[in-house]
């Protein structure tokens, strides 16, 4: 009884040896081409669209790990994925300006945000989520594509990304749902948009002119006259804005086009050590468990009154020995791939460039991160704004920011 114990043990041991050398396949994402305007759409009816920078959960060291990826990658990938988006939204035909934008305004139809759920080269997951000016969120979901060696061949910048499919899913909704509008629906959304704009910069010249609705939606309850010279002004505002999201898209779009060859690279070789990894790590358990099942046949085998078995005790612990040894050693060579992925990884960053602005002959600088720019340029818009109008509100923090000075 005890030999055949041993035989069984002999035959699982050559059982999950065969059973290592399976390999895993990925799943490509289906072919989902963008659906284009099929006719020029109205200056009226062309809403502009904002691009908030993506969030992502924060990074442990051990749950990048896991992921495949770092909290610099994924920092990198904040700004590239809704870069490439508007590239893909552009591509459509359906919207007006489109910009990535690296805090929420009023100054814009349509809001896009964003959450990287999952990229590591290998997987894509994002949670959109669209809402228009007067609050209606027109959908909030998650999309997620797995990638295929052959996804990272043929594509190019600005274009074609190794997950256009999902890029181009993402567009689609997004024009299906305003193509279900009605035009006055379109106008009303455009307005609302300028309207809370005008508030914000002059809530007691504009109070009264929105209306919040039981679910919580905006609605235009009055219009100002089409020659209304504070409107006109504060239109002008607003164009002072676009002209530093503009700017700074300048710079979102240097570090885009910078980023894409390597992270092309990165991620095409994520994959492949990804695989590697996996298929590493499942040989490495296979070997130590049956160099742990010869070892124990072998014991097995020494309790037993064969002679032909006993004979093979010593030469099966020394083979059981060197199988769990070469298990560690692949472990090791999984380790190194991990360290390899980790280097590629140290070339993405994003630290954003002083932007200098000029109005009416004066140049003001702003320094910090985007969003920090953004806050204080908006914060310079209310101080020329307020200096127009000859109004004298309580400056806020960014208004006394010492960054906003003009440039000696």
């Amino acid at each position: 009884m005890k030999f055949k114990s041993f035989s069984v043990l002999w035959i699982l041991a050559c059982f999950i040896t065969f059973e290592g050398c399976a390999t895993y396949g990925s799943q490509q994402a289906n072919p989902t081409p963008i659906e284009h305007a099929t006719a020029e759409i109205p200056e009226n009816q062309l809403m502009d669209v904002g691009i908030l920078v993506f969030e992502s959960a924060e990074l442990t060291p051990d749950t990048a790990e896991k992921e495949g990826t770092n909290a610099n990658i994924r920092k990198a990938e904040s700004h590239f994925i809704p870069y490439h988006l508007k590239n893909t939204l552009h591509q459509s035909g359906h919207w007006g300006a489109i910009q990535v934008i690296p805090a929420e305004t009023n100054s814009v139809d349509l809001l896009v945000k964003g959450r990287i759920i999952a990229s590591n080269g290998e997987a894509l997951v994002l949670e959109i989520d669209v809402v228009d000016a007067t609050g209606k969120r027109w959908f909030k979901k998650k999309y997620s594509a797995e990638a295929s060696d052959s996804i990272y061949a043929g594509n190019k910048a600005g274009e074609k990304d190794a997950y256009q499919d999902l890029y181009n899913t993402i567009a689609n909704d997004m024009a299906r749902f305003k193509m279900k509008l009605s035009p006055s629906e379109v106008e009303a959304i455009r307005t609302v948009s300028k309207l809370k704009f005008a508030q914000e910069f002059a809530p007691d010249a504009f109070k009264g002119y929105l209306a919040r609705d039981k679910k919580g939606l905006l609605s235009a309850k009055r219009l100002p006259a089409d020659d209304d010279p504070m409107m006109e002004r504060l239109l002008k505002i607003r164009e002072r804005e676009y002209m530093y999201v503009d700017t700074l898209n300048t710079q979102y779009e240097k570090f885009y086009n910078d980023m894409w060859p390597s992270y092309e690279n990165w991620r095409s070789l994520n994959l492949t050590e990804r695989k590697a990894i996996k298929k590493i790590k499942r040989e490495a358990l296979t070997k130590q468990l049956i160099g742990a099942l010869l070892i124990a046949g072998a014991i097995a085998a020494g309790s037993t009154d064969s002679g032909a078995a006993q004979a093979l005790v010593p030469a099966m612990i020394i083979f059981g020995g060197q199988v769990i040894i070469s298990g560690w050693n692949v472990s090791k060579e999984a380790e190194i791939h991990s360290a390899a992925i980790e280097e590629l990884s140290e070339s993405f960053g994003n630290e954003m460039q002083p932007v200098v602005m000029e109005f009416e002959g004066q140049q003001y600088e702003l320094t910090g991160t985007a969003e920090e720019q953004f806050k204080r340029w908006k914060a310079l818009l209310r101080q020329i704004y307020f200096a127009e109008t000859g109004f004298e509100p309580t400056p806020s923090p960014e208004e006394q920011d010492k960054d906003q000075n003009p440039i000696p």
